[in-house]
């Protein structure tokens, strides 16, 4: 077990406010869900990198999530990463761990040797929130930028929602004293209060690409390039521990803004796939249709692309037309 296990910061997501610039933010590090995330797979090491900045952002902006909410992000790409999906699901009672999961799809023979963010081309990144039963799902979308997923993030929030966004992320392989190699991550996301700006609708109008300082007027301007040129002195070691504590990183960077801490939430590796949603999504099916999807031992079978876990099921009990289902 590593200090951070002891001080309890792993895997945890804590937000902050910082009342002298009008700016929120969380800090975040991941450890054992990250790498419960991605030993599902053996994902080549640009892959990898992709899947692991996709699933700390989703831990960072996840954090906002009520009880039993479902965040997803997806990119969607004509690269040769055509997909990174991340699940984020708020906690089911006050008090206990969120849940996020991730995988990709990607063209193994299209890979290159260059950076991680050229296996992914032109598309779009996307938002959706589910707030449960009887509710309508909310999406958003904006363009990919070719600087990175974090890049991305932010310009989803400049042009979506009109706040402007900043994140600083590190992560990788740390070894252990012991020789073994554990995953790290951990990230800062910036945030300023939201307002209504005159520039957002001016600057969506032109059609061009919207940037955070376009959402601020003057003061917020100087007050929201401060604190950027703050956490540009942030090091990696700071962002993903594990001898420094997220607050003391807060306190060495922020100071002078009069950083406030609210408190912090646990994120675990976690699927919600099941045998019975597995059959729910077979139900639509008739066993003509289930014909084509049974193997030669005469067996329907599933896995899970998030966690790999395998279902083998007996074509008679799935489908609407199977006994009990009618």
């Amino acid at each position: 077990m590593t200090d951070a296990n002891i001080n309890g910061w792993d895997d945890t997501v804590l937000p902050f406010q910082l009342d002298n610039s009008d700016i929120r933010g969380r800090i975040a590090r991941l450890d054992t869900a990250l790498g419960g995330i991605l030993e599902q797979h053996n994902y080549p090491p640009q892959v990898e990198a992709l899947v692991a900045e996709m699933a700390l952002l989703t831990a960072l902006i996840g954090q906002t999530m009520k009880l039993r909410w479902k965040l997803q992000l997806q990119v969607q790409s004509n690269g040769p990463v055509r997909m990174i999906s991340t699940d984020y699901y708020g906690p089911q009672e006050d008090g206990g761990p969120a849940r996020i999961r991730a995988y990709a799809s990607y063209d193994a023979d299209r890979l290159t040797d260059g950076y991680p963010i050229d296996q992914v081309g032109d598309g779009y990144f996307a938002v959706m929130i589910d707030q449960g039963e009887g509710t309508k799902p909310y999406q958003g979308i904006s363009p990919l930028s070719r600087e990175g997923l974090a890049k991305s993030a932010e310009g989803y929030f400049a042009q979506s929602e009109q706040l402007p966004t900043r994140f600083e992320l590190t992560f990788g392989k740390s070894t252990m004293a012991d020789g073994v190699e554990e995953w790290r991550a951990g990230g800062v996301m910036l945030q300023h209060m939201p307002k209504a700006s005159p520039f957002a609708a001016q600057a969506e109008g032109t059609g061009e690409t919207l940037q955070p300082v376009d959402l601020l007027n003057d003061d917020e301007t100087e007050n929201w390039n401060r604190v950027n040129i703050l956490l540009d002195t942030v090091d990696d070691l700071e962002l993903v521990g594990p001898t420094v504590e997220p607050s003391q990183v807060l306190l060495r960077l922020f100071h002078e803004e009069a950083p406030r801490v609210f408190d912090k939430q646990r994120v675990h590796f976690g699927c919600s796939c099941s045998e019975d949603k597995v059959r729910q999504s077979l139900s639509i099916y008739s066993a003509r249709d289930l014909e084509t999807m049974t193997t030669e031992d005469g067996r329907i079978t599933a896995d899970c692309q998030f966690c790999g876990a395998h279902y083998n099921l007996d074509p008679k009990t799935v489908g609407f037309e199977a006994e009990g289902n009618a």
